[in-house]
């Protein structure tokens, strides 16, 4: 089918450049570089081993030093145990089967720890991640070979644009008092849905309430195990803790980011761990090891009596492994079959110890930044979807701009809602912002259907304040530099924190508001950085504010809000400020109060932005920074 041979191709093109990438990132670094870069754990510290399903070993290790630089080893990331003693020679991949705080387990292809783990000091490198790729590339095949079969292929027919989806007429229905009309319309669409529904969540309007609620529906109305998957840890973590808190009997697949009590519950090991049949997997687990260690205790220079009882003892740890392995399974099965949801990422749907399973109602959250060919590891797993999400706001990640620019960068959520709009609820009622903060975003996105509710539509910091300042630096020589391939504003960093310094002086200390300052350049976000740290009276309330790109306050929130727009050239040159939903993202994290310092001269040359100082005047918001002369 050409519209999976498409993707295919696309794919192809997104693996080699991440490949490329990554190898430029790495093949000419040093350890120290690779760890500042997140790719490594240097040095660690080997805690324990443990024979584990197969001729494989897991391998408990923790990093001894540099504890506060955030990395990429996750659940499932193939991985690499290296000594720095021969880096040529001294390596052994395997994948990461556990990540919690600076400890993590890498499950290696050998039955022993090699000789050279006693040389030299230790450490863990990412590699490159083709499974991911691989999973994405398999279910597009297996898509494309199903959509040509009209029966079992109907789904996929359906989300590629080929059919329509149906709806099962009069089913009366279901009332939830906690939920407001759009959401209530959106869990019946849901309930009512044969194929597909999907649910538009613009920022504010209880989008993963919505789904829990669903999701509870559904189970009580056929007793159904459901999917529910995210792109990210992050997303799936919230749904995982918000499900089990209505009930719902969750099994997390894959590590929780967030490391609470209640989240590790949740887990598939700490469910197996609880389990009856667990602790004769241990004794037998234990009994394996002794006979390994037994064996290891014949080293090199022995004759043929001591290498046939090695042999032996071996051999009987291996046997009882594989009881070992046939009891996992039963335990594994067991505990699935007692789930009434599961939750991974995208590609963890597929983590073997789920792999088979099959779902009458896939749910995909956080759809509007999932990458297609993801999306269908966990499709080809269900007769229903649920897409989740806003593609009116940040789209995926991808590294080749070719493959963006072709249409890797449109989600299956834009398509679908494109494509059968009789599958979509827009959820019109948000519960973050300000009215004056809202509405410029409902006009330009949602079509003016967005109302505030009662209890944040005329929410301020103190009486008499103005919800919506968009402060104006045309004219004033505030013009941008270049710094690497990202542009910075220094004046407008300054008269940004200068201003922020006398609006923090009106606020109340004992309840002092949360504070972003956001900008979507990198560059920038280290001037502000500097500027915070230069700025005394804010220091005080440091834990209070936060400074740091658009793309990382996704799905976040705060009290006030200060963008720095930082472009401001005679050219109007704006760059990747003409991203629109880039720019939706930021103004709709505030909820009190959004301040946008920008140049109206070079930001007018797009509409949206004339739009936007139009809105501001419109409300008397609109100021000209001259007329902060004495900051």
């Amino acid at each position: 089918m050409d519209y999976f041979k498409k993707l295919l191709d696309l794919l192809k093109t997104e693996r080699e450049e991440d490949r490329q990438s990554y190898l430029r990132i790495t093949e000419m670094s040093s350890v120290s570089e690779r760890r500042a870069k997140g790719l490594s754990w240097y040095p660690i510290a080997i805690r324990g081993t443990e024979m584990s399903r197969g001729d494989y070993l897991s391998v408990e290790v923790e990093r001894t030093t540099h504890q506060d630089i955030p990395h990429q080893l996750r659940f499932g990331v193939p991985a690499m145990l290296f000594s720095n003693h021969d880096a040529k020679k001294d390596r052994a991949e395997g994948i990461v089967t556990y990540q919690g705080g600076n400890r993590l387990k890498i499950t290696l292809r050998t039955d022993e720890l090699p000789e050279w783990s006693r040389d030299g000091k230790l450490g863990i490198d990412v590699l490159f991640d083709d499974n991911s790729y691989d999973e994405m590339q398999n279910a597009l095949k297996a898509a494309s070979a199903l959509a040509e079969n009209e029966k079992e292929g109907r789904l996929v027919n359906i989300l590629t644009g080929e059919k329509s989806p149906t709806f099962h007429p009069n089913l009366p229905k279901i009332e939830i008092p906690r939920l407001n009309s759009s959401q209530l319309e959106a869990v019946n669409k849901i309930i009512a849905a044969n194929e597909l529904a999907i649910v538009h969540g613009p920022p504010g309007t209880g989008k993963t309430t919505t789904l829990v609620q669903a999701i509870k529906a559904l189970n009580q109305l056929d007793h159904q195990k459901i999917l529910v998957v995210a792109p990210s840890n992050t997303a799936v973590d919230l749904l995982s803790e918000k499900l089990s808190e209505e009930g719902l009997n969750v099994v997390r697949v894959g590590n929780p980011v967030r490391v609470s009590e209640r989240l590790t519950s949740l887990t598939l090991d700490s469910k197996m761990a609880g389990h009856s049949a667990i602790k004769d997997v241990k004794a037998l687990k234990k009994q394996a090891n002794e006979y390994k260690n037994m064996a290891h205790k014949y080293k090199r220079h022995f004759g043929k009596a001591e290498r046939d009882q090695r042999k032996a003892l071996f051999d009987e740890a291996h046997r009882i492994m594989k009881e070992v392995g046939t009891m996992e399974q039963y335990v594994i099965d067991d505990v699935l079959n007692k789930a009434q949801v599961i939750t991974a990422t995208l590609v963890g749907a597929n983590h073997h110890t789920v792999r088979n399973l099959k779902y009458k109602t896939v749910v995909i959250d956080e759809a509007g930044q999932a990458l297609e060919p993801a999306c269908w590891i966990p499709i080809l797993k269900g007769e229903k979807v649920v897409l989740a999400g806003d593609h009116f706001q940040l789209s995926p990640t991808i590294k080749s701009s070719e493959a963006a620019k072709n249409g890797l960068s449109t989600t299956l959520l834009e398509k679908c809602a494109a494509t059968h709009p009789e599958s979509v609820i827009l959820l019109e009622e948000q519960y973050r912002m300000n009215e004056a903060i809202m509405g410029f975003s409902s006009k330009i996105f949602y079509e003016n259907r967005l109302k505030a509710h009662e209890s944040v539509a005329h929410h301020l910091l103190f009486p008499g304040d103005a919800a919506l300042a968009f402060i104006d630096t045309a004219g004033c020589g505030f013009d941008e530099k270049l710094e690497g391939t990202s542009s910075t504003n220094p004046e407008e960093a300054v008269f940004l924190f200068k201003h922020l310094t006398q609006f923090a002086a009106m606020l109340n200390p004992a309840d002092f508001p949360t504070i972003a300052i956001i900008s979507p350049y990198k560059e920038q976000i280290n001037l502000l950085k500097e500027q915070l740290l230069h700025s005394p009276s804010l220091l005080a309330f440091g834990d209070k504010i936060s400074v740091n790109t658009i793309d990382s306050f996704q799905g976040q929130e705060r009290d006030v809000v200060y963008i720095s727009m930082t472009r401001s050239n005679p050219e109007g040159e704006i760059g990747f400020l003409s991203d629109i939903r880039r720019m939706n993202v930021a103004m709709t994290r505030a909820r009190k109060k959004l301040v946008v310092i920008g140049d109206s001269a070079t930001l007018s040359q797009l509409p949206f932005y004339l739009d936007f100082i139009a809105y501001a005047e419109q409300l008397n918001a609109y100021q000209s920074a001259w007329e902060f002369a004495d900051l």
